[in-house]
């Protein structure tokens, strides 16, 4: 039987209103960690959503600019929708949330699904037998580890990238920094008008996770899913002969797993 949305979704969401200021949603994300949170209009029906990068790129402290502005419309799973088409639906978004409603014709928030929740509960007896080289990208942005921390976060927020490898100068890993790294130790709070009068140096080293968890371009995708899953980590390095060669997160895998080109 298939597994349906209701059993994995996040009941009870944080949620803004259409009418909300920004700061207010910003401040929400920062606080709760979160990827971004379902909007609804006055009466209480979804409309989409607003998003981490969106919110976190408003850097003044006082502003009576309201959510409406930054909505994205996004596709709404139902919640007796079965999870495939709920992992095909975020992937072809390409959104950290998804709204679930009660069904198509009532748009009243139910919960959200994230790449984790999907993620985490998948079924290891239906990954298929792949390597992970036919599934990472190969195309990693990285970082150094004495960048400063302000750069980073500028790269993610213009990128998309939630999480970056740190390397040394023959592309050796030395570990990872993730944006919840950078949002716990407050190391985005400040604004680029502030940076040039800041003494604030933070850099890459003091905040990416060591030792850095990798693996080979020939591991199976059933071993890495189990790794991440156990570990519960969203992206890891794939690296062949002491070089960073790739990197593979839950999009990916997800990606592979239900077949969604």
């Amino acid at each position: 039987m298939a597994m349906l949305v209701e059993e994995i979704m996040s009941k009870n969401p944080l949620y803004v209103m259409e009418d909300d200021f920004v700061t207010k949603a910003r401040q929400l994300i920062r606080d709760n960690q979160l990827h971004g949170l379902p909007v609804l209009n006055r009466d209480g029906h979804v409309i989409g959503i607003v998003t981490i990068q969106e919110m976190l790129k408003i850097t003044s402290t006082r502003s009576n600019v309201t959510v409406a502005g930054f909505v994205s419309e996004v596709p709404v799973a139902n919640e007796d929708d079965d999870v495939a088409e709920a992992a095909r639906l975020l992937i072809a978004a390409k959104f950290d949330i998804l709204p679930v409603v009660k069904s198509a014709e009532v748009r009243d928030l139910k919960g959200v699904v994230s790449p984790a929740d999907i993620f985490n509960n998948v079924d290891l007896d239906k990954v298929p037998e792949w390597n992970i080289g036919g599934v990472m990208s190969t195309e990693v942005s990285t970082c150094s580890s004495q960048d400063l921390v302000t750069k980073v976060w500028d790269k993610m927020l213009e990128s998309g990238f939630t999480g970056l490898p740190a390397v040394d100068k023959k592309g050796k890993p030395l570990g990872m920094i993730t944006r919840s790294d950078i949002l716990k130790r407050g190391g985005a709070r400040i604004g680029k008008e502030e940076r040039v009068r800041s003494k604030d140096v933070m850099r890459v080293e003091r905040l990416m996770s060591t030792p850095l968890y990798s693996i080979g371009p020939e591991d199976s995708l059933q071993d890495v899913v189990k790794f991440m899953q156990k570990r519960d980590v969203g992206r890891i390095s794939v690296v062949d002969e002491g070089k960073l060669v790739g990197i593979v997160d839950r999009y990916d895998l997800i990606r592979a797993i239900f077949r969604v080109e």
